[in-house]
């Protein structure tokens, strides 16, 4: 059976690689089972989808524990304990990554065993322009590392994926599912199918006796207030909005108003103040700006500058009581 893991953030494709490879494999005669799960549904989140494919009947259920390919749309994540890129990866599981750095690289970073291979020419996810192939692009490249998948079927599989969003979206995915594909010939067949899991070879969870506490001290934190905030969900982000303080017009009442997440406010200065532990990339902000004074910014390069990266506000450009500012 093949096990096939997809790891990317929302808005990425890759629920629609999960459900192109899986089709891919059904039309070469397979069973298949393809998922996507995630958590909140925002653009930037880690999510993940999973591909089963055998010859016969497929008994397992749930995500993939041990994975014979994890797939990385964005190397962001690697690091990142919450989406779990590496779980359950073995010395027999093929990493494929969406990266700039070498394989070398990674393999040093991540002290594993694990075959790791970078893609020949990395996709840029910041670039919406490529944004929209990224999950053709990872099915691809899966297909290509294994000897089960024909470009046909890759084909036909897109297009009866896409095939509603119009010929043209279909043509442009599979041209760069199939070279992608093609891409991967130096490793076809490097990814092969694990062995069957049995039940009976499971470790059984080790439990933990939790002593019984008053009900003011064991009630869900459900019930406890302010409890997000301890949720950093500002890591999600791929996409910043920055602030021109040239541009702003300290009409904060828009901005703040429409930040569907509450982390922006109007700050003592009059500027809005953005709360980037909160904020989750999300660029409501930056569409409802009439000055276009906040700015997409990609995170790597925000977050090497200081809080705030663009200049401070200009001495003398404080708000008049209109809220314009001179």
């Amino acid at each position: 059976m093949y096990r096939i893991r997809f790891h990317g953030r929302g808005g990425q494709g890759i629920k629609t690689a999960g459900r192109v490879l899986g089709r891919a494999f059904f039309l070469e005669g397979f069973d298949v089972q393809d998922a996507p799960r995630y958590g909140a549904e925002r653009r930037g989140a880690p999510i993940f989808a999973y591909v089963r494919a055998a010859r016969g009947p497929i008994n397992e259920r749930g995500v993939i524990r041990r994975p014979d390919l994890v797939v990385v749309s964005d190397d962001t994540l690697v690091p990142l304990a919450a989406a779990g890129v590496m779980a359950g990866a073995t010395a027999d599981t093929t990493l494929l990554l969406n990266t700039r750095l070498s394989a070398d690289e990674w393999r040093t970073r991540l002290e594993t065993d694990a075959t790791i291979i970078v893609l020949p020419t990395p996709v840029n996810v910041e670039n919406p322009e490529e944004l929209a192939f990224v999950g053709a692009t990872c099915s691809g490249a899966a297909a290509g590392l294994t000897e089960a998948v024909s470009r046909d079927s890759l084909a036909i599989a897109i297009e009866e994926e896409l095939g509603s969003r119009g010929p043209a979206v279909v043509i442009k995915n599979q041209e760069r599912a199939l070279e992608y594909c093609d891409l991967m010939e130096p490793w076809r067949g490097a990814v092969r199918e694990g062995g069957m899991n049995s039940a009976l070879s499971s470790t059984p969870p080790e439990w933990i006796d939790v002593p019984f506490d008053a009900a003011r001290v064991s009630a869900p934190a459900i019930h406890a207030s302010h409890t997000s905030e301890a949720v950093a969900t500002g890591l999600w982000r791929i996409m910043r909005p920055v602030l021109d303080y040239e541009l702003c017009n300290h009409c904060t009442w828009i901005c703040t108003t429409f930040c569907p997440e509450g982390a922006m406010s109007k700050g003592e200065d009059g500027y809005p103040d953005i709360d980037y532990e909160h904020c989750k990339g999300c660029m409501i902000c930056a569409s409802q700006c009439r000055r276009h004074a906040l700015q997409a910014v990609p995170e790597h390069q925000a977050a090497a500058t200081a809080h705030h990266p663009a200049a401070p506000p200009p001495a003398g450009r404080a708000p008049t009581e209109d809220g314009k500012g001179k």
